[in-house]
């Protein structure tokens, strides 16, 4: 039977002197001899502690905090370096347990976060924070993605700062995709207007003229390509439609001038059709803006 594959549990603790009591010597020992062999006595994980934060050093600990699928952080005597890699671990992944001996002062954000106290001198509590600790450890292993930071409980989900941000981005390009659509529709109107211009000069022996205006489809297409609303397939349809028809106008008006009698029988045929869709779809991009501002 094949051996179970083992996971690395990521350990942010002190490493120098803390306290009277918490030397240097004994964060070595509280590791080796207390936190490393609690991780692995139950679990297929492998304990690794962080490095002192110097150098390069402090890049390969933002990467292990980043995607270490466990970390535990012992928040005894409130080590500024500590803290900072629980920063950085809960900016990016949930999975983390913290603990700290009993009797140490939490700060109030971290106080509410469950963490889990151990007692050296009290043998029968410290069977129960080994009891709790383990149980910890599974449910990390078990559910990965179950929220334990506040930073990511706030910027992820529905009703959050991250669903807020892509609402308000949404609506901008959509208001950009608007811009594009009433820039576009005066285009494609001065086109049927000088085509019927140039009809009349025609009989009057008169000069053409021509519209050097080209459509733009950079909104439209962003919509197409990267879909960054939630809408249906009939609309992405009609995106699609549009920025074809913008792309095959725009070849059109550039071979205005060399083959003026064929473009402009094409465009009489086809822009009266194209400016109806134009407004259509526009009212659809309207519809979807309306929806998207009632999210939150």
């Amino acid at each position: 039977m094949a051996s179970e594959a083992k996971q690395k549990c990521f350990v942010i603790m002190p490493f120098s002197k803390t306290g009277e009591k918490h030397t240097k010597e004994y964060w070595t020992k509280h590791y080796e001899t207390f936190i490393k062999p609690l991780i692995e006595s139950e679990h297929p994980l492998i304990a690794e502690r962080s490095a002192p934060l110097r150098g390069d050093i402090v890049r390969q600990i933002i990467k292990d905090l980043i995607t270490t699928p466990i970390v535990v952080a012992d928040l005894t005597d409130a080590n500024p370096n500590v803290y900072w890699e629980l920063g950085v671990r809960q900016s990016f992944k949930h999975g983390t347990i913290t603990i700290a001996e009993d009797g140490t002062d939490l700060p109030f954000d971290i106080g509410g976060k469950g963490t889990l106290f151990y007692f050296p001198k009290d043998h029968l509590k410290m069977q129960e924070f080994t009891k709790q600790f383990h149980e910890a450890i599974n449910d990390c292993l078990n559910n990965p993605d179950l929220p334990d930071s506040h930073v990511l409980e706030t910027i992820g989900g529905r009703g959050t700062l991250h669903q807020i941000l892509i609402r308000d981005e949404s609506l901008r390009r959509l208001d950009a995709l608007l811009s594009e659509i009433e820039r576009n529709t005066k285009v494609l109107e001065e086109a049927v207007n000088t085509c019927n211009e140039n009809a009349k000069k025609k009989k009057e022996g008169k000069s053409r003229s021509y519209v050097t205006s080209r459509c733009r489809h950079v909104a439209v297409e962003m919509l197409v390509v990267s879909r960054y609303i939630d809408a249906g397939e009939t609309f992405y349809k009609a995106a699609e439609k549009r920025m074809d028809w913008l792309i095959s106008i725009n070849d059109q008006l550039s071979l205005w001038e060399s083959d003026a009698e064929m473009v402009e029988a094409w465009l009489i045929k086809s822009l009266k059709n194209v400016i109806e869709k134009q407004y259509k779809f526009k009212e659809l991009v309207i519809e979807q803006k309306k929806a998207i501002e009632t999210i939150l």
